[in-house]
């Protein structure tokens, strides 16, 4: 195995510049990084914690949650990282769910996490703040007198992230411990890489624009990290900011969902010209689908340096390089090397032929995972060794996917998953509601945008103040990407006889004339 891993390359080269905050431009050498993960181990196992243990994080783009992902990977934690969009019980439960012993939180957050400490069980000296925060302790002071010496007993942990289901409780994946040397692991980690044509230091900057606490959007941060590159992080992502960042730092790689390519499209060619992209080498998308003219547009504007994967957080998946999409306008790609894709007609559990579609199924390979305290939704999931997160497509002749249409209830605005069954069983507890049905609608920007369509109960009448109730009562129990842009109101929901509900009679009429099924 090369010499790779984060903490081989900071030993090389402490000195080297491996992260900048863009918004705040603070910069932080290989060395400066290392020692702060070997201070924050030292840290949480003065708290009790060892090797199999979780802790939570709600933290912005920011060296903290670089050292907290440093800290946990060293020394076989589990880091639970957590939507800091939630509100208090979203947090708490996701940070009793996973087990978590500490949960280190940021005061940019502090409205929602000042009343997730009591939510959560854990003591004061257990909820440390990277600030100030009511109820919890200071985490400069947790890490004041732990030491910067490397630690004993290095293994590699995990990152378990909680991806939302359709009972609409999160549900963490959770993969064993590898029990290798973490350097070893991050090397194998960073390799994902290479897939795409990104090698080794070789003067890569990588530039994360989205929330860390994406599955995908960590694992193409610290695989960077790995393979010795520097990465520059952006808390806040705007269109023109991401374009100054390029130019000014150099950046050759990043990953991306296309409501941002779309955004940056939204500038004027005028704005759009001021910028140098001559940096860039390879540009990673995905997380939702992307219009084929977009695509387009940016290959024009950028050059063929547009890579794109279809994956999930649970493993497996498809890549296709810039020249094999213009060959194949629309596709997702073919299965990694390290992976395979079958498409499965449930009813029989036949195989699809050539261009047949049918439910996606992916190879879980080494990368088995299971849903945390959830085994009847690990086993639901897996046919033979595979495992699918409902997603419908077709392979080609030639072995490439192409997405038909996705998990009909499942909800992706601005390349955030979003499922309506959570926001259903929220509105189903308002006094006035009988019955309601939530699903995703065209967006301009976004992709799609969440629409509620409601049942007025006996007594309650449709209209403007009804919305308005509902709008309040939401707004206390879900994050704000979760609720409804908008509400209408039907006289009796379309059921059949068993209580199923015909969400598509609802769905349809907004997608008509559109360029893809939903």
């Amino acid at each position: 195995m090369p010499d790779y891993g984060f903490w081989n390359f900071a030993k090389r080269s402490p000195d080297a510049c491996v992260l900048v905050e863009t918004s705040s431009g603070r910069k932080t050498s290989a060395g400066e990084l290392a020692a702060g993960s070997y201070r924050l181990v030292n840290a949480l196992r003065g708290l009790g914690l060892d090797s199999g243990d979780a802790f939570s994080v709600v933290l912005p783009n920011s060296r903290e949650m670089i050292e907290a992902y440093l800290a946990a990977f060293q020394v076989g934690m589990y880091l639970v990282p957590i939507n800091h969009h939630l509100t208090a019980p979203e947090i708490a439960y996701i940070a009793r769910d996973s087990g978590s012993k500490i949960l280190i939180g940021h005061e940019g957050f502090s409205d929602e996490l000042e009343a997730v400490g009591t939510e959560t069980g854990l003591s004061a000296e257990r909820l440390l703040a990277v600030g100030s925060i009511p109820g919890f302790s200071s985490y400069d002071d947790a890490l004041a007198g732990a030491s910067t010496d490397e630690p004993g007993g290095r293994t590699a942990g995990q990152v378990m992230n909680y991806t939302s289901g359709t009972t609409g409780l999160p549900k963490g994946v959770r993969r064993k411990l590898p029990g290798i040397d973490p350097d070893e692991a991050g090397a194998l980690y960073a390799m994902f890489l290479s897939m795409f044509g990104i090698q080794p230091e070789d003067g890569n900057v990588h530039l994360c624009g989205s929330p860390l606490y994406h599955t995908a959007v960590m694992m193409f941060a610290s695989g960077s990290l790995h393979y010795g590159h520097k990465v520059a992080l952006m808390d806040k992502w705007k269109p023109e900011d991401c374009l100054r960042v390029i130019e000014e730092e150099r950046v050759t790689t990043s990953h991306m969902v296309p409501t941002q390519l779309h955004r940056m499209l939204g500038l004027s060619e005028e704005v759009r010209g001021t910028y140098d992209m001559s940096s860039l080498r390879t540009m990673i998308h995905a997380a939702a689908p992307c219009p084929v003219e977009i695509k387009q547009r940016m290959m024009k504007w950028w050059g063929p340096v547009v890579y794109e994967y279809y994956a999930a957080s649970e493993g497996g998946g498809t890549l296709v390089t810039p020249k094999e999409w213009l060959e194949r306008p629309g596709t997702v790609g073919k299965a990694w090397p390290t992976s395979d894709i079958r498409i499965i007609e449930e009813d029989t559990g036949k195989q699809c032929d050539a261009d047949e579609p049918g439910t996606v199924y992916m190879l879980l390979g080494n990368n088995d995972f299971k849903y945390h305290n959830d085994d009847k939704k690990t086993d639901d999931n897996r046919r033979e060794g595979y495992f699918t997160v409902g997603d419908i497509g077709y392979l080609d002749d030639a072995g490439y996917l192409f997405l038909c249409d996705r998990k009909a209830d499942m909800i992706i605005s601005g390349g955030v998953n979003i499922y309506p069954a959570e926001i259903e069983s929220v509105l189903l507890t308002h006094p006035a509601v009988a019955d309601a049905a939530v699903f995703g609608i065209p967006h301009e920007d976004w992709g799609e945008e969440v629409k509620a369509v409601v049942q007025p109960g006996d007594g309650h009448k449709a209209g403007d103040p009804l919305i308005d109730d509902i709008n309040s009562f939401c707004e206390h129990k879900l994050a704000k990407y979760k609720r409804p842009r908008t509400i209408d109101f039907i006289e009796e929901m379309p059921r059949d006889p068993n209580g199923k509900l015909y969400k598509r009679k609802l769905r349809d009429p907004y997608w008509e004339g559109q360029d893809r099924a939903i």
